[in-house]
């Protein structure tokens, strides 16, 4: 039935309850199960969106009763799948969020859709639970593989990679970044996750001359829709910064698996201090601390990496960066980062806001 269908029919409402067992209620529902998300507001998908990667979204109306009856089993799949900041479960009920069914083309109940690194990948019309089923499952291995990838490396033995020198008085600080908190936008969900980034391993891209499928999912990060990435890096601790560490190995054209070789990053902007990730509108808007340009012979032949020097004055008491990558190398509109180093002095713990000296236990 038709959104327009119902809404003429109906003249009568009863609110939908996701609770495994009835009654709908005639009122106000109670709050939805934590495993499922109910949209308040345009403001707040659209922020469910960006710190998710993947996000289903059931398009709902009190008075649709297939909506009703596929209620537990999408419960169920929620409880099941859900995992924070990865598989987002959430409920738009049309009646009080018209804007967002207008925007999605939502013309009958229920519709899901299912949203994958900001951007709609399935749609799922009616009261389907095996085909609902099935395209979540899919997907959901995909992003377990992809966090397999992104942290199997990290736990071998033996010293941590780099690709640069250290600067005199100053250390590899890059153990300060907090793996929980990263955030990165316009990232191509094929590859890995930013935690990848700081892996502590030597990048699987060197052995392979920037393929690195040999051992199964790539390491590697690259960009989506064009070549831009932004990425959000806060820290354990307050941090001096010298430098940054860049390391990008793009296959050779003639190796390349896909029909795009990505590029390595060109020019860089960076901020500090935010206490989230920016938006690309509006990192446009704020001037970044400073801009960076990496040229063609700054590209370390051996490693792959480039030595991004920071104006010291400016990136004392750090908590967080964003770099933002504007642009590529080249005419691409995939850009490839593979590894981060940061470069400089670490301070204070910033653990439950309690200042502790680096190398003690943070307190409860």
């Amino acid at each position: 039935m038709t959104y327009a269908e119902a809404a003429k029919h109906h003249g009568t409402t009863s609110q939908l309850s996701i609770l495994s067992h009835p009654p709908f209620y005639a009122h106000s529902p109670p709050n939805f199960t934590m495993s499922v998300i109910e949209i308040s507001s345009k403001e707040q998908f659209t922020s469910l969106l960006g710190s998710s990667r993947l996000v289903v979204a059931d398009f709902h109306a009190d008075w649709c009763g297939p909506c009703k009856a596929i209620a537990p089993a999408y419960n169920s799949l929620a409880t099941q799948l859900s995992r924070p900041n990865a598989i987002t479960f959430t409920k738009i009920n049309v009646d009080h969020q018209q804007e967002l069914a207008q925007a999605y083309g939502v013309t009958a109940m229920p519709t899901f859709i299912v949203f994958k690194n900001g951007r709609v990948n399935q749609t799922v019309k009616g009261a389907n639970p095996a085909q609902l089923n099935q395209i979540v499952q899919k997907l959901a291995s995909e992003a377990s593989q992809s966090d397999d990838a992104a942290t199997g490396e990290g736990s071998s033995s033996g010293e941590p990679w780099i690709g640069g020198t250290v600067p005199k008085g100053y250390s590899d600080i890059t153990d300060q970044v907090d793996l929980k908190g990263l955030e990165l936008l316009n990232r191509d969900t094929d590859t890995a996750e930013p935690r990848a980034l700081f892996n502590l391993s030597k990048p699987s891209g060197l052995a392979a001359k920037g393929k690195a499928k040999a051992a199964g999912q790539p390491d590697w990060t690259e960009s989506d829709t064009d070549e831009q990435l932004m990425l959000y890096v806060p820290f354990n601790a307050m941090l001096k910064v010298h430098s940054l560490q860049i390391t990008s190995l793009p296959p050779a054209e003639a190796d390349a698996d896909d029909d795009e070789t990505p590029m390595r990053p060109r020019n860089l902007h960076i901020y500090k201090n935010t206490s989230h990730v920016l938006g690309f509108d509006e990192a446009d808007g704020i001037p970044p601390v400073q801009k960076v340009e990496i040229k063609p012979g700054d590209w370390d032949a051996k490693t792959g990496t480039a030595t991004v020097p920071l104006r010291f004055v400016n990136f004392q008491n750090v908590t967080s960066l964003v770099m933002f990558f504007v642009d590529g190398d080249g005419d691409s509109e995939k850009l490839r980062v593979d590894r981060i180093r940061v470069i400089g002095e670490a301070g204070a713990n910033r653990s439950m806001g309690k200042l502790e000296k680096i190398g003690d236990e943070p307190g409860e």
